[in-house]
């Protein structure tokens, strides 16, 4: 049993099995219980599984700080959390950081709400199957985001220039993002769904919530296997977190090096946010503003690695307030110019 005690990107390798398996308890529960049978998830119970997301992702702030007061310092990686001088300041610190990134990364997988409601409204997917399609492709994400993350720990250690190279990348997504605020992606133009399209049999409708189906080929006869839209819409759905993971993953380095609240704090966000679509995406139109304030934040974290060497590294509870203070002062914008605007009318 030594090995489960082992330090694993500075974690006893037993604490990240401990929260593989609780995330695929909620998963199982999910599927298994909540939703065994498939139906049109409505606000009010989008609302209710969002509730319920954002307690267990601020509940495993909880178990942050335990788990950094404890074990903390067998292998700290960001250079604030080996600094304090208190197993509790410690715990603190590794608090602020995760609650951070579980704010920015909420925020930025919120922006991904907008492309997820247009790939839906293109494949005409009926509410009742939609929860499938975000259940699998939120499994996908948990994987993906693992091996990105993974990666990204490794250049972080090995190359201390590749924050720069982080740095630049959310300066540049900030500013994009604030010129082009209105710009609509063309879902039928996309490479990847042109591409899916000339390779694979697709069939002309969906069948049911199948991804694939046994059918006769037109050409041959023969029963070949064939993809429906239902599945072409799951690989766009992965391929826009693939896009949205870009300015992730720098955006979280870029506020700890620390992979265990790196990755702790991406996938409760991420489990969180695929509850609260359902709500979301009937009141997209009233979140409008919400992406300046994204922008700035993604501006606000990238100017910081380059501030480094003339200010120091920004406290935790600054990058957390100012971080807040944005995402909130955006929400409040959107909700009053918004207020009483009908769905789908412009600001």
């Amino acid at each position: 049993m030594h090995f489960l005690h082992t330090l694993w990107l500075g974690m006893p390798v037993w604490i990240w099995l401990a929260f593989i398996g609780a995330v695929l308890a909620i998963l199982a529960f999910d599927l298994g219980v909540m939703h065994r049978d498939s139906h049109a998830i409505g606000v009010s119970e989008s609302l209710r599984m969002s509730a319920l997301y954002i307690g267990l992702g601020l509940a495993w702030a909880g178990a942050v700080w335990w788990i950094y007061a404890h074990f903390g310092d067998a292998g700290a990686l960001d250079p604030q959390i080996a600094a304090a001088a208190t197993p509790e300041e410690r715990a603190w610190t590794a608090v602020k950081l995760y609650l951070t990134g579980y704010l920015v990364e909420k925020t930025l997988a919120m922006d991904n709400v907008f492309i997820i409601s247009m790939i839906f409204t293109y494949f005409a997917v009926p509410r009742e199957y939609q929860h499938r399609v975000l259940f699998w492709g939120i499994a996908g994400v948990i994987v993906l985001r693992a091996l990105m993350i993974g990666l990204g720990a490794a250049l972080v250690m090995q190359f201390s220039w590749i924050m720069y190279v982080f740095g630049a990348v959310l300066l540049a997504t900030g500013v994009k993002m604030l010129l082009m605020i209105d710009h609509a992606p063309d879902i039928a133009g996309n490479p990847v769904l042109r591409l899916l399209k000339k390779h694979l049999r697709v069939t002309g409708e969906l069948h049911g919530q199948a991804f694939t189906v046994r059918r006769p080929d037109p050409r041959t006869g023969k029963v070949a296997l064939f993809a429906t839209p239902l599945l072409l819409c799951l690989i766009l759905v992965e391929a826009a977190d693939l896009v949205f993971a870009i300015d992730s993953v720098p955006a979280i380095f870029a506020i700890t090096p620390d992979p265990f609240i790196v990755y702790t704090s991406n996938i409760f966000a991420i489990l969180g946010l695929r509850a609260l679509y359902f709500a979301l995406a009937a009141m997209i139109h009233r979140f409008k503003y919400l992406k300046y304030a994204l922008a700035l934040v993604l501006v606000f974290i990238g100017g910081k690695i380059f501030l480094v060497g003339l200010v120091g590294k920004a406290p935790a509870a600054l990058s957390l307030g100012v971080t807040f203070g944005l995402i909130a002062g955006g929400v409040l914008v959107s909700l009053w110019k918004t207020r009483g605007q009908p769905a789908g009318e412009p600001a």
